[in-house]
C-alpha cells in the first residue's frame, strides 16, 4: 500500500464530510465489504480520493452518479464490473464486487469465472453482452459494430451508455487502486 489511510479526526472539515458519507453509505448497503480500518479511516480507493481531493471528489461524484442513475440490473452491473476488476488484477475491486455479485444473485461459480477472467457459459443473455462489451472495451478494441447492436437490443441505447460510463468508471477504480498497491482487507504488507 502506497498511500496509508487518513484518520478522520485529521481530515478538514469538508474532507471529513466526504469520509463520513461514504463510510456511513457503504456501511449501511455493503455491510459485509470491510471499507473502515480500527481507526475508523476509509480503505480500498478512498484514500486516494482524500489524498487528491482535487481529482477524487470529482472521481467520487461520478460514481456516485453511476449508482444512482443505475437502470440496468445489478447482475448485469456486476458482470461488468468483475470483468474490469479481472483485467486489471484489482484486488480490492475484485475482492468488494465478489461479495456484492454473490449478494446480488450471481452464482459461486459464476463470480468465479468472471474474478478468474472467464466468461461464464450459464449468464443471461443481458449478461453476457455485458461481458463482451466490457471484455472488448478493456482489451484496448473498438466495440465491434455487431456486439453493439446486439448490445442495444438487449439493453436498449440508454443501457448500453449506462454499461460504458460503468465500465469506465471502474477502470478509472482499478487503475486507482493498482497505482497506489491497495491490498484486500487483512491483507495488508
Amino acid at each position: 500500500m502506497r498511500l496509508p489511510p487518513l484518520l478522520p479526526d485529521t481530515l478538514s472539515p469538508q474532507l471529513r464530510e466526504v469520509h463520513d458519507g461514504i463510510a456511513s453509505l457503504v456501511t449501511q448497503k455493503q455491510s459485509r465489504i470491510v471499507i473502515v480500518n480500527e481507526q475508523g479511516a476509509l480503505l480500498g480507493p478512498f484514500p486516494a480520493m482524500l489524498h487528491f481531493p482535487q481529482f477524487g471528489v470529482p472521481a467520487l461524484m461520478f460514481q456516485r452518479a453511476l449508482a444512482a442513475e443505475a437502470r440496468l440490473s445489478k447482475t448485469v452491473r456486476e458482470v461488468a464490473i468483475l470483468t474490469v476488476g479481472a483485467t486489471y488484477s484489482a484486488r480490492y475491486e475484485l475482492y468488494a464486487h465478489e461479495i456484492t455479485a454473490a449478494q446480488v444473485g450471481l452464482s459461486p461459480s459464476q463470480v468465479a469465472t468472471l474474478a478468474a477472467g472467464g466468461r461464464p457459459a450459464d449468464l443471461s443473455d443481458e449478461e453476457s453482452i455485458a461481458y463482451d462489451v466490457a471484455r472488448a472495451l478493456v482489451s484496448g478494441h473498438i466495440l465491434p459494430t455487431s456486439t453493439y447492436d446486439r448490445a442495444t437490443q438487449l439493453l436498449g441505447r440508454e443501457g448500453v451508455g449506462e454499461l460504458v460510463f460503468l465500465i469506465s468508471g471502474y477502470c478509472l477504480i482499478a487503475m486507482v487502486l493498482n497505482c497506489f498497491d491497495v491490498p484486500v482487507p487483512g491483507a495488508e504488507s
